[in-house]
């Protein structure tokens, strides 16, 4: 329904596009069960996704502001974090293939097996790849030290002219630098850029509005017009200023600051959204104050392409308040000279009797 009702636009929230790719993967995991079975693949797996929509609470929960906040650190971090696996990767088949042409046959002990072992390329990605993290790395350099019998028979008949007997002189600085290159430097690398981008979504978070505000301004916005007009009255702008949440909330009593923002005010008392928000941006920025300075002779009007077509400003906040600020000069003088002239004609009357 929200498809067809947003149609393209549906697409431009990241929220409706992670609903769209969880329905998608459920309907294909029912359509496609039976083909996908054939090809060995379980159909349960398309519809296991359908659990990840419990993410969306993560919008919901103000708690996990800081939650959204890491994700987005991590997103951010994406393409630097490919760069140093890339660099890890390099690292990585360079001593594979020091390994392969020295430790190949060194005898299944300790940290060599079957399978961890120098034997293979692939083998020799699965010794070095724990020990980035420096995890069994002990066991490894045990196995490719051992190089005096009885651990090992150096005139076994190998390519090798040590038999299976491993290399102490070798393999400590091979393993030595292989650590302090991964584990020390390289990995090191992923936790320095994440807490960077980490540190720089916490900045633009306090410094600035983010999407997660903006997304709050229109459902809050939504409660206001529920016709979806883009407008509200003029008398309903205390009230839905004072509803919104933090940083863009401005709490009662607010009528000196919304007056200060010099909002347009259209046909009818109306008030348009994006007029609202352009001033509550402002006045979180901190630039009112230069804004009305130059808007006291210019017109703060701007018409935009995004308006509606009828969106037709005839005044503002600031040019109302001095309305309603002459009506109740005018009307507090009338009074006044109302109330003197009773005062002497009964002065006139008193003076005749």
């Amino acid at each position: 329904m929200k498809l067809i009702a947003l149609n393209f636009k549906y697409f431009t929230m990241t929220w409706n596009v992670f609903d769209f790719i969880i329905v998608i993967a459920s309907v294909l995991g029912q359509a496609l069960g039976e083909i996908m079975a054939q090809f060995v693949v379980n159909p349960t797996l398309l519809r296991v996704v359908r659990v990840a929509r419990i993410g969306r609470i993560l919008r919901l929960v103000k708690g996990a502001k800081g939650i959204r906040t890491l994700l987005f650190a991590l997103a951010v971090s994406m393409p630097a974090l490919f760069n140093i696996g890339l660099l890890l990767f390099l690292v990585m088949f360079i001593y594979s293939i020091f390994g392969m042409s020295f430790f190949a046959y060194v005898r299944k002990s300790a940290g060599i097996t079957d399978l961890f072992n120098f034997e293979t390329f692939p083998n020799s990605m699965i010794v070095l790849f724990p020990m980035c993290t420096t995890a069994g790395w002990s066991g490894v350099f045990q196995a490719l030290t051992n190089d005096r019998p009885p651990d090992c028979n150096p005139t076994l008949n190998t390519p090798s002219h040590k038999g299976d007997c491993g290399d102490t002189a070798i393999a400590t600085p091979f393993l030595v630098s292989y650590v302090i290159i991964t584990s020390l430097i390289v990995v090191n690398m992923y936790i320095a850029v994440i807490l960077e981008n980490f540190n720089q979504a916490q900045e633009d978070v306090q410094q600035g509005l983010t999407d997660d505000d903006y997304d709050m301004y229109y459902e809050k916005w939504q409660r206001f017009d529920p016709s979806g007009s883009q407008f509200i009255n003029y008398d309903q702008l205390s009230d839905f200023v004072d509803d919104l949440e933090p940083p863009l909330r401005v709490s009662k009593p607010n009528q000196l600051i919304l007056v200060r923002m010099n909002l347009p005010i259209c046909e009818y008392d109306r008030m348009h959204c994006v007029d609202i928000l352009d001033g509550l941006t402002k006045h979180f920025l901190g630039t009112l104050d230069t804004e009305i300075a130059s808007n006291e002779i210019d017109a703060p009007i701007d018409m935009k392409k995004d308006r509606p077509k009828d969106y037709h400003p005839i005044s503002t906040t600031i040019q109302r308040q001095r309305e309603l600020y002459l009506s109740r000069l005018i009307l507090r003088r009338f009074r006044n000279n109302v109330k003197r002239r009773r005062n002497e004609q009964k002065g006139q009357e008193l003076t005749f009797e």
